[in-house]
């Protein structure tokens, strides 16, 4: 059989779509480990990024159901949902490639002054930090943070400012992120092109008369 075959378009699909399971669960758990290193809901390309993963491990699952039963109707909406994931991964990781540490900043300064006192008690005990930033801007609003911390570098008189960690962490969890999707996203626009193709091949086992 010829490369260009049923079988081998077949393997082919199922292979690729193996492919995209492994590629959500690692961008989950990417984005998962970034977010549980004090990133919370300050930067929200995160929940994105996970968010597209579990919608790219589960389009995966229909797309190899679909190339195994060469199901007609799963793989005509595999070839769309499956396009639309790109359009969606593609924008998310310029998105996290292109974010600068002073955008980064803003989202956190952001972030911090709407949430709740309590959580920001939770995430420097977390981070074992104090404060978000000690700038001369955010000052006043860093000492009143520094009177209420309750975190294990308190007892020791040197806390550093949660943001400096939090950045280090954003930034280093948004190079992963943005390179493995932006690598992987233009792959499923090969795995359009071979469902397409597989589509409109006839099973060799199939009645020769029926429709395909």
């Amino acid at each position: 059989m010829v490369c260009g075959g049923f079988t081998c378009s077949k393997n082919a699909l199922c292979s690729l779509n193996v492919v995209y399971m492994l590629v959500g669960l690692l961008l989950i758990g990417v984005a998962a480990w970034g977010k549980g290193y004090g990133l919370v809901s300050s930067i929200h390309i995160i929940g994105g990024v996970i968010a597209v993963g579990v919608f790219l491990l589960l389009i995966a699952v229909v797309g190899l159901i679909g190339a195994m039963h060469h199901h007609q109707v799963m793989l005509f909406f595999y070839m769309v949902i499956l396009f639309i994931v790109f359009l969606f991964q593609f924008g998310i990781s310029c998105s996290c490639l292109a974010m600068n540490r002073g955008q980064q900043e803003t989202l956190l300064n952001s972030a911090w002054g709407i949430m709740e006192n309590q959580t920001k008690v939770d995430l420097e005990t977390q981070l074992n930090c104090c404060g978000l930033f000690n700038t001369t801007g955010k000052l006043q609003q860093f000492n009143q943070d520094l009177g209420s911390c309750h975190a294990p570098c308190t007892t020791e008189g040197r806390c550093v400012p949660c943001g400096t960690k939090m950045l280090d962490h954003a930034t280093e969890a948004l190079k992963i992120l943005g390179g493995v999707g932006l690598f992987f996203s233009f792959t499923e626009i090969l795995g359009v092109w071979l469902a397409v193709r597989y589509r409109n091949q006839k099973d060799p086992r199939a009645n020769p008369s029926a429709f395909l």
